[in-house]
């Protein structure tokens, strides 16, 4: 019983550590390009990106809780072996992340935590496997194969769409705003800065509000009812001699 309380208490202490390192990493990945370019000031920067670290955790979908219950089946192993797992992949995400930041090298979190969960219980299978003198084959027992598999294809997958979405939207940009830039920012800056947003707010609000915990069933149905007019609003023809327009009900 005290070999597990102190190992839960290493646990936690690790924990802590590697959620620090986690959030430089990301802060790193997400602030570089925007304190780079000098966009805004660095208070403004760091309040924009606080408000929407505040927006993603509040409608977070549970990636972390589908990627540690879906790469292995915890049923069949025992507590000093999933403390094992675990101390190995806070100890490894730690040492990762840690030299990817010291080398300036971007890396995704999650992707680390994913391939660290299958790789420790993948370890943990085999010497229990070995030890037990079972055959090889029972690995598939002990791993989710088709949950881990499609993890890692959704990755893979997310970086190519990524890059594809990624390099259309900016030559649509480019193509657009490059050439006579000051007449079309005036004419298209406004529809083109509605729609970004329109986007963010559909993938941050509407489509994470599902695994919001906050979020009961009919508010959730309530929401994807009403996508479009959550997204975007729409005026009333303005009557004649009015001097300024009625948002619609909404």
């Amino acid at each position: 019983m005290v070999v597990f309380q102190l190992a839960l208490g290493i646990l936690f202490t690790i924990a802590i550590m590697d959620l620090i390192v986690g959030a430089s990493n990301d802060a790193v990945n997400f602030l570089n390009s925007s304190v780079g370019s000098r966009v805004a000031s660095r208070r403004t920067i760091m309040i924009v990106a606080s408000l929407g670290i505040l927006a993603g955790v509040t409608f977070s979908s549970g990636m972390m809780e589908v990627a540690r219950k879906g790469i292995f089946h915890p049923q069949f192993f025992v507590m000093p072996e999933l403390i094992t797992i675990f101390l190995a992949v806070m100890l490894t995400d730690i040492l990762l992340l840690d030299l990817f930041n010291t080398l300036s090298m971007p890396t995704s979190t999650t992707v680390s935590i994913v391939f660290e969960l299958l790789g420790a219980a993948v370890a943990v299978s085999l010497f229990k496997i070995t030890r037990s003198g079972e055959s090889l084959l029972t690995l598939a027992e002990y791993i989710n194969t088709g949950k881990a598999l499609a993890i890692i294809a959704g990755i893979l997958l997310s970086v190519a769409v990524a890059f594809a979405s990624g390099a259309l939207a900016q030559f649509a940009s480019r193509l657009l705003f490059t050439f006579r830039y000051e007449r079309r920012l005036k004419r298209w800056g406004a529809v083109w800065g509605g729609l970004a947003l329109s986007m963010i707010a559909y993938f941050i609000l509407i489509k994470g509000a599902k695994g919001a915990s906050f979020m009961n069933a009919e508010t959730v149905a309530w929401i994807n009812t009403h996508t479009w007019i959550s997204n975007g609003s729409t005026m009333r023809p303005m009557p004649s001699g009015s001097a300024s327009n009625t948002p619609a009900d909404s």
